[in-house]
C-alpha cells in the first residue's frame, strides 16, 4: 500500500509540474505575441474609432463583428462620444495597449495627440491596422495597413456629380455665383481629404483662374475678381447647433447656386437649417452630401438632396479586422481601397447601392 500511496503521489507531482509548465508557456507566448496565445488560443482585436455616435460607425461596427464571426477572433469596438473628444480616445487607446491584444484597429483624430501611446504599442509589438480616416502622420512602419475610403477620389466624385447640375451656372456668369461647403471639423483625415477632393475638383472643372476658394485657411486659394467662389465654412466645435450655424450661413447668401456636406453630419446640419427655408432641390441650390443616415436618404428620396457620396461602411470594418488578422499572424499586408459609389432617388433602392446605405 505505500509503494502504492508512494507511486500516486509522484504522478500527481509530474502532473502538476506539466501544468504549471504549459500555463508558464501561454503566459510568455502572450507576452511576445500580442495577446495571441501559442496553443489554440482565440485572437483579439481591439477596435478604437473615431466616435460611436453617428449611424456610420455602427455601420462599421456591424462590419467588424461579420469579420469577427467568419475569423473566428474576439473584437472589441469603442469611440470617444464626439469626434472632437480627443484626449477621450488616446485615452481608450491606451487602455486597447494595456489588453496587450493580437492587434489594434484605429481611426486617429489627431495622430500627434497618439504619437505615445502607437510608441508603447510598436514596443509591444502588437501590429496597428488603420481603418476610415487612418492614422495619418504616424511613425514609418507603425501602421501596417489602411482599410478605407480613397476619400480624396471621393470628394472629387462629389464635385463632379455636382458640376454637372450646376454646370450652365457657373460657365462664365455674369454675376458671382456661390458654392458651399459645410465640413465637421478640419482635423482628421477623411474630412480634410473629402473637402480638398471636391473644392480642387470643382475649381478644375469651373477654371483655376476663373474661381476662388475662400472662407478657411487651411483650404484657401483666393483669385481676385473670379466670379464662381468656393466657401469652405467649419463650426468651431462638433456639435448640430454649430453646424447648422454654419450651414445657415452659406443658405441666408443670395448668390449661393450649390452646397456639399462632406460626411453624414454635415449633411444633416445643411438639412436641418433648410428646414422652414425650402431652398434646397431641382431649379433651387443643389445640395451634395456624403455618407447616408436616415435624415439624409428621405432628403435624397424626396429630391431635397440632388444626391450623395456613399462610402461602404460595412466594408470597412470587415477588412479591417480581416487585416488586424493576417497581421497577427505576421503575414505581409497591404492597404485595401474599400470604394464609395453615387446614389440618387433613382439607384439608391438598387442591388449595388442598397447594402452600402444605413439609416
Amino acid at each position: 500500500m505505500y509503494l502504492k500511496r508512494v507511486a500516486a503521489m509522484g504522478i500527481a507531482a509530474v502532473f502538476l509540474m506539466g501544468t504549471l509548465l504549459t500555463g508558464c508557456s501561454k503566459e510568455n507566448a502572450s507576452q511576445t505575441n500580442g495577446g495571441t496565445e501559442a496553443s489554440g488560443g482565440k485572437m483579439t482585436v481591439e477596435i478604437v474609432a473615431k466616435g460611436f455616435q453617428h449611424d456610420f460607425w455602427q455601420a462599421v461596427l456591424k462590419g467588424t463583428e461579420k469579420a469577427a464571426t467568419e475569423f473566428g477572433v474576439t473584437t472589441n469596438f469603442v469611440g470617444p462620444e464626439g469626434e472632437g473628444a480627443i484626449a477621450a480616445q488616446v485615452e481608450q487607446l491606451n487602455n486597447a495597449i494595456n489588453k496587450n491584444p493580437s492587434a489594434i484597429c484605429l481611426a486617429a483624430l489627431d495622430t500627434s495627440a497618439a504619437i505615445d501611446s502607437i510608441a508603447n504599442a510598436q514596443s509591444k509589438k502588437i501590429p496597428i491596422i488603420g481603418f476610415d480616416s487612418g492614422v495619418p502622420g504616424a511613425p514609418e512602419g507603425a501602421v501596417a495597413a489602411n482599410a478605407a475610403t480613397d476619400n480624396y477620389k471621393a470628394g472629387e466624385l462629389a464635385a463632379e456629380k455636382m458640376y454637372e447640375a450646376i454646370m450652365d451656372k457657373v460657365t462664365d456668369p455674369s454675376e458671382t455665383v456661390r458654392i458651399g461647403v459645410v465640413a465637421q471639423e478640419a482635423n482628421s483625415e477623411s474630412i480634410t481629404q473629402r473637402t480638398a477632393g471636391f473644392a480642387e475638383k470643382m475649381s478644375a472643372l469651373i477654371g483655376e483662374d476663373k474661381s476662388s476658394v475662400e472662407g478657411h485657411d487651411k483650404y484657401s486659394r483666393k483669385v481676385e475678381g473670379a466670379k464662381v467662389v468656393i466657401e469652405i465654412r467649419i463650426p468651431t466645435e462638433v456639435t448640430d447647433n454649430a453646424g447648422k450655424t454654419e450651414a445657415l450661413t452659406l443658405l441666408n447668401k443670395e448668390d449661393l447656386i450649390g452646397i456639399y456636406g462632406s460626411n453624414e453630419f454635415a449633411a444633416k446640419c445643411i438639412i436641418n437649417a433648410n428646414e422652414g427655408m425650402n431652398k434646397l432641390g431641382a431649379d433651387k441650390v443643389i445640395a451634395v452630401g456624403f455618407d447616408s443616415g436616415a435624415l439624409q436618404l428621405d432628403a435624397v428620396k424626396s429630391g431635397v438632396f440632388y444626391g450623395s457620396v456613399t462610402q461602404d461602411p460595412v466594408s470597412i470594418g470587415y477588412n479591417a479586422v480581416k487585416l488586424a488578422v493576417a497581421a497577427a499572424k505576421g503575414e505581409k499586408v497591404e492597404d485595401v481601397d474599400t470604394g464609395c459609389q453615387w446614389y440618387n432617388a433613382v439607384n439608391m433602392d438598387s442591388a449595388e447601392i442598397a447594402p452600402c446605405l444605413y439609416e
